[in-house]
């Protein structure tokens, strides 16, 4: 055990060794780092793996919000679950091959692959994937296309 002498007196004082603390960094070292939520940025290979949407469909990742704040503050994993649940943005991942084709109805397509979407709240189906979820959406259900969903979203 090391030990530093005060400036006020020549009297040795020893350093406060916390011992729960070492015990904590230790078992961090151990712990498997956490998985980081599906994105655009992240979700690499994994497209090639999810299914093809077939005629008018559209495959869409969810938007998935920030698990703490630019200060710092953790979002308990109440208010995580409640975002994602009424989660109305998404990223058009694969469109199905008859996507915007009828001229009649559409004119020209509303969005297109690797666009930032906005569809109703109970809109398409949902798909459990290894990391989230992805939803197979109707052509006509896309609603607006957007730059950043961060700049739409707001929580708490």
């Amino acid at each position: 055990m090391s030990k530093e002498t005060l400036s006020t007196s020549e009297k040795e004082v020893p350093k406060i060794k916390l011992g729960l603390e070492e015990k904590y960094k230790e078992e961090e070292k151990k712990l498997p780092p956490e998985p980081e939520p599906l994105s655009p940025d992240n979700i690499g290979d994994t497209v090639d793996e999810l299914p093809e949407p077939s005629g008018y469909r559209l495959l869409v990742l969810p938007f998935t919000p920030k698990t703490k704040t630019k200060g710092g503050i953790l979002f308990s994993q109440e208010t995580l679950d409640k975002a994602r649940i009424a989660t109305t943005c998404g990223y058009v991942l694969k469109m199905g091959d008859l996507a915007y084709k009828d001229k009649d109805k559409f004119g020209e397509p509303w969005c297109k692959k690797g666009d930032w979407v906005i569809f109703a709240r109970y809109a398409g189906s949902r798909l459990p994937i290894e990391g989230g979820e992805v939803r197979l959406l109707n052509d006509d259900e896309v609603l607006v296309t957007i730059q950043d969903p961060e700049s739409v979203l707001h929580l708490i």
